[in-house]
C-alpha cells in the first residue's frame, strides 16, 4: 500500500472512530468549517461541482455558481458528518431523520412479491435513506459498492453498510447482477446509485440538454425479473431531518428489443432524476465528469 492510500484510509478511520462521538450541533459546525475551507482552494472537485451546476443550472452567472458550489460542499459535508455518525446513532434518531413522500410506491411494489429496485441519483445521503428502510421499515436491501482504492478502504465501507443493515455486492467481479436478480426473484428489494456509469456498456441519456450515459443494470434487472423499477430522489431542508420522494414506478415498454427498452427505462430514471436535480442542485454531489463531452478532454473543461 502507498504512503497516499495509507493516508486516505487512517483519515477515514479517524473520522468514523472520532466525528461519531461529537455531539451533533459540533459536528454540523465542523462539516460546515470543512465544507467552506475546501471550497476556498478552488479545487478540481469543486471546480468539476461547479461545472456540473452551470449544466443543471442554466443561464447562472458566476455569482450564482459561487454560491451553488459553496452549499454544495456544505450538503456534501454534511452527508460525510452523518456517515461517520449513522452507527453511534440510535434506532430512534434513524426513524427520525428522514421523511419520504409517496412511500407507498414502494410498499405496493413489495407486496405484489415480485420485488423492487430503488434507483438513486448521488443527492444528500443515500445511506441514511438506506438506514431507514432496514430500520423503520424493517425491510432488508442489497446494494452494489465500487471497489475503492485501498482495499482497507473499501472494506471499510463495506463494513459501515453492512453495519447498517444492506448486504453489499461488489461492482466488479461480474457476479453481482445474478445475485441481485436472485434476491428480486425471491420478493427482495435492491438499491442502487444509478446516475453514473461505471462501466463500459451504460446508456446514453439525455440528460440537462447533453448526453450523459447512465448504467443499464437497474432497467435489466426490472426486465429479467419482473421487479419493480422505482426511481428515488433525496434533498436536504433546514432541518435536521432528511427529506425524499419515491416517484412512479418505470414501466418496461410493450414492445421493441432488449436494448431498446433499457433506453428507454434509463431515460424515464434520468427524467426523474433530473426534477430532483433541479429542484435541489446543492445536493446534487456530482464532483466528477459525468457528460459524455466533458469525459472527452479535447471538447471540456478537466
Amino acid at each position: 500500500m502507498s504512503a497516499q492510500d495509507r493516508l486516505t484510509d487512517a483519515l477515514y478511520g479517524l473520522g468514523w472512530s472520532t466525528v461519531k462521538k461529537l455531539p451533533e450541533p459540533v459536528a454540523v459546525r465542523l462539516g460546515n468549517t470543512i465544507a467552506d475551507l475546501v471550497w476556498k482552494q478552488r479545487g478540481k472537485g469543486v471546480q468539476r461541482l461547479e461545472s456540473n451546476y452551470a449544466r443543471v443550472v442554466p443561464g447562472a452567472g458566476p455569482e450564482r455558481l459561487a454560491e451553488l458550489s459553496r452549499a454544495g460542499m456544505r450538503s456534501y459535508l454534511r452527508y460525510w458528518m452523518e456517515s461517520f455518525r449513522l452507527p453511534a446513532w440510535s434506532e430512534e434518531r434513524v426513524m427520525n431523520g428522514f421523511d419520504p413522500k409517496d412511500l407507498h410506491h414502494l410498499t405496493e411494489g413489495l407486496a405484489a412479491g415480485k420485488g423492487v429496485v430503488l434507483a438513486l441519483p448521488h443527492l444528500a445521503n443515500w445511506d441514511l435513506a438506506g438506514a431507514w428502510v432496514t430500520t423503520k421499515l424493517g425491510i432488508p436491501f442489497t446494494t452494489v459498492a465500487e471497489r475503492l482504492k485501498p482495499e482497507t478502504l473499501y472494506d471499510r465501507f463495506v463494513a459501515y453498510r453492512e453495519g447498517l443493515g444492506m448486504e453489499v455486492l461488489p461492482h466488479s467481479g461480474g457476479t453481482a447482477f445474478g445475485t441481485l436478480a436472485r434476491r428480486l426473484r425471491d420478493g427482495g428489494l435492491v438499491c442502487l446509485v444509478a446516475d453514473r456509469d461505471l462501466s463500459a456498456s451504460g446508456v446514453e441519456v439525455g440528460f440537462f440538454g447533453d448526453t450523459a450515459r447512465m448504467p443499464a443494470g437497474p432497467a435489466l434487472l426490472a426486465q429479467q425479473t419482473g421487479a419493480q423499477l422505482l426511481p428515488v430522489t433525496l434533498w436536504y431542508d433546514d432541518s435536521p431531518v432528511m427529506r425524499g420522494r419515491v416517484h412512479p414506478p418505470v414501466e418496461v415498454p410493450e414492445s421493441g428489443t432488449r436494448a431498446e427498452k433499457t433506453s428507454v427505462m434509463t431515460q424515464a430514471l434520468a427524467d426523474a432524476f433530473a426534477s430532483g436535480i433541479a429542484d435541489h442542485p446543492e445536493d446534487w454531489h456530482m464532483l466528477q465528469r459525468l457528460w459524455l463531452a466533458d469525459l472527452d478532454p479535447a471538447k471540456g473543461p478537466s
